[in-house]
């Protein structure tokens, strides 16, 4: 499979130069390895180990001094949750050295990883979240994140049918890689290692039909509000359950939860995140769609197509090195007003609405008005559909086309 370049590359290289350690957390084959070693296999005497090995993985666990002495930094330690004994001794070695570039992790479980870099290496290390391939990177353009002004194209070709078509074969390296893979084929393969090789480790589940139901719920809601105590009702578990398990698919990287706007001045706002996936491939065989053009007519498309958006904005903001938690978040209050998506910009709110529609109109825009109720300035805003070109509204409001993000 040949290289495709990644976004993230030069965030990783800008972080290599000021801290010892550098961790790159996501889901499963989203591509961390690779990544990696493209970028750091230039260091002079870099070695890479992966713990996927059982006989290294039981030497890390059982002596892990011994393991350092015999991958010396600079090193690449992949899968690194596998032991996190490594992890005060990796400690003792950066602050001995005090070097930047030193060690370079990653891991595919961010639920017991992040706990104990919190633990052990806190003002070490800096943590990269790493999430399936982009737009921009599969068309091999560089990546802007997204802002209404920030646009450099003025026209799009994408039509519906190109667009569900990506959405349905979803954006991991390899269903990129191999346009005869079939989704089927990739994601049900995913899924069973996902299980198997993550889940059990981080939780004990004593019948993995109710999990597996419980994350083709969470597929199905996808581009929601979330309310776990429906999602529980559903598969039958209790909220508890339903609230651990969620913090699984979330620190795995597979969801990601958008946190509505807040202003202390208002007291009517809706409090519930909203649920994303970060794979529309993944969420499509999840919620058991096996054809673009039966999802593009059904009743779940405007979700799915919504998430597709949000996702590419989180990718494009993470592989920049941005805190996508402070910038990006949602508006809903209990009047029903909504805002598919608020860009925080120096202090100005950016709306952003998410149409499937070619010619959503100014009716996009009613909701809009809720921002003169905000202390902060509403700045430029967006509809995000399927026009062909860049086009006015009116003098602070545009059209932007889904093949322009």
């Amino acid at each position: 499979m040949a290289y495709i370049k990644r976004a993230i590359e030069e965030h990783l290289m800008y972080l290599a130069q000021h801290f010892p350690v550098v961790a790159l957390t996501g889901a499963r084959q989203t591509g961390k390895t690779t990544v990696m070693n493209q970028v750091f296999n230039d260091i002079e005497g870099i070695k890479y180990v992966t713990l996927d090995y059982p006989m290294l993985r039981n030497l890390a666990q059982t002596d892990p001094e011994l393991f350092l002495q015999q991958y010396p930094a600079p090193v690449i330690i992949d899968e690194i949750q596998y032991a996190p004994q490594l992890f005060p001794y990796i400690k003792i070695r950066v602050d001995n050295d005090r070097k930047n570039g030193q060690y370079f992790l990653t891991g595919s479980q961010m639920f017991g990883f992040m706990e104990n870099v919190s633990e052990s290496l806190a003002g070490r290390v800096a943590v990269v979240s790493f999430y399936s391939m982009s737009r921009a990177e599969i068309l091999g353009e560089k990546e802007i994140p997204f802002l209404p002004t920030n646009h450099f194209k003025v026209q799009s070709d994408e039509t519906i049918t190109t667009i569900f078509d990506k959405i349905y074969r979803g954006s991991m390296p390899q269903m990129i890689a191999d346009p005869m893979l079939t989704p089927e084929t990739y994601y049900g393969g995913y899924v069973q290692t996902y299980i198997e090789r993550d889940i059990r480790q981080m939780l004990e589940i004593k019948k993995e039909s109710e999990f597996l139901r419980f994350i083709s719920c969470a597929a199905a809601r996808t581009g929601q509000e979330l309310n776990l105590n429906n999602m529980a009702k559903d598969v039958g578990i209790d909220s508890k359950t339903a609230e651990r398990w969620l913090s699984l698919l979330t620190t795995s990287g597979l969801v990601y939860l958008l946190n509505p706007y807040s202003d202390n001045t208002l007291k009517r706002i809706v409090k519930r995140p909203k649920l994303y996936f970060m794979d529309t491939g993944l969420a499509c065989y999840l919620s058991f769609w096996n054809n673009p053009r039966t999802l593009e007519t059904s009743a779940m498309a405007g979700a799915m197509f919504e998430t597709y958006v949000v996702s590419e904005i989180i990718k494009q903001y993470s592989n920049n090195g941005l805190n996508v938690k402070s910038r990006l978040c949602y508006y809903r209050d209990n009047n029903g007003v909504e805002i598919d998506l608020i860009i925080i910009q120096d202090g100005n709110l950016c709306p952003i609405e998410i149409k499937k529609s070619a010619d959503p109109g100014n009716a996009a825009l009613k909701n809009f008005k809720v921002f003169s109720k905000f202390k902060e300035n509403a700045c430029e805003a967006a509809v995000v559909c399927l026009s062909p070109i860049v086009c006015s509204l009116d003098n602070r409001n545009k059209i932007i086309p889904i093949g322009v993000i």
